[in-house]
């Protein structure tokens, strides 16, 4: 069902009293910000044309209930350095980005969809930590220190066929962490729910890597992922609400596009936010919150009833009279 919540409804001094109540520790963020039909909810200004992007985040980087951003284009390309301080530039101090790392390290198999000139092949720089350190850690700890957050390993779905098993995988993460510097924080995304093993979760936490609870297509629940023991690695939370189980990614598009209201309320995904960011206040690390305008169809709105969500629990008295204690860490 559709929330009846629209941008013209929305007070900006009420948005600026909500994200002022919101815990620093909870950063909720959208999984991109280069959406034009959010003109009238993030936006003020109209942006055409390509070479709006980095205007666009700057006025993201000012919406009330924002304290992070997912960067998805750095998956497709190593960001330069000249792109990095262009981000850089436009962001202030300690606002912190969740980027994903670039597929080059991150895919086993291309597919077509991929490469199609390499469809089948195997990648030579899989899991290879000499190109991570040389076109990832260098130029983001040289021009985008004070915005880096968790970088995110996103591993699209590995196909059976590929001989990568669960504890293959595993050992494949311990080795190349393991040869990794460790000044920026990493995190590992799966799109195969028979990774989730107690070996994925322990070699995770022996690097204070943490694991990215994502809702997507073909995995469990975000809550079903908190519910597995050990699931908490990092002394940080990542998680990507990127689309309904159940629905594809082309499926939301079609449903959704241009991202501009909410369309598909998702009560359970919501819930699961919220019990997220109430672990990290009760274990006091911060939880990096991305929101993808393919869930319910409009990121900010989303974030906007989360954020709602949360403030009213928080504010909520438990039985003795004190506000509700968050529930214990799985």
């Amino acid at each position: 069902m559709a929330d009846p919540v629209s941008p013209e409804l929305i007070d900006r001094a009420a948005l600026a009293r909500l994200g002022a109540a919101v815990p620093a520790l909870v950063r909720f963020g959208a999984s991109s910000w280069n959406y034009p039909g959010w003109r009238g909810l993030v936006y003020r200004e109209s942006y055409k044309g390509k070479r709006t992007s980095t205007r666009m985040l700057e006025e993201y980087a000012k919406f009330p209930l924002f304290r992070t951003v997912g960067i998805d284009a750095s998956f497709y390309a190593a960001p330069t350095p000249e792109v990095l301080r262009g981000w850089a530039e436009r962001l202030p101090a300690g606002f912190r980005c969740v980027s994903k790392v670039w597929q080059q390290l991150t895919v086993h198999t291309w597919t077509k969809a991929q490469d199609p000139g390499k469809a089948g092949a195997l990648n030579p720089d899989f899991l290879n930590p000499a190109l991570f350190v040389e076109s990832i850690w260098e130029p983001y700890s040289a021009h985008f220190a004070d915005n880096v957050g968790p970088l995110v390993f996103e591993f699209q779905q590995v196909p059976r066929a590929s001989g990568i098993g669960p504890g293959q995988f595993a050992d494949r993460l311990d080795t190349f962490f393991s040869r990794l510097p460790r000044e920026l924080p990493y995190a590992v995304e799966v799109r195969n729910d028979e990774f989730l093993t107690p070996a994925y979760f322990a070699v995770l936490r022996e690097h204070d890597v943490a694991h990215v609870f994502n809702s997507w297509t073909r995995m469990p629940s975000i809550g079903a992922q908190l519910d597995l023991p050990g699931a908490l690695t990092a002394p940080f939370i990542v998680a990507r609400a990127l689309l309904r189980p159940g629905r594809t990614y082309d499926e939301a598009v079609d449903a959704f596009s241009p991202y501009d209201r909410l369309l598909d309320a998702d009560g359970g995904v919501r819930a699961d936010l919220v019990r997220l960011a109430q672990l990290a206040i009760a274990a006091n690390v911060p939880a990096y919150v991305l929101v993808n305008n393919r869930l319910e169809g409009s990121a900010p709105l989303t974030v906007l009833a989360v954020a709602h969500m949360l403030d009213t629990l928080l504010r909520s008295p438990a039985p003795g009279g004190d506000p509700a204690p968050p529930p214990p860490a799985p």
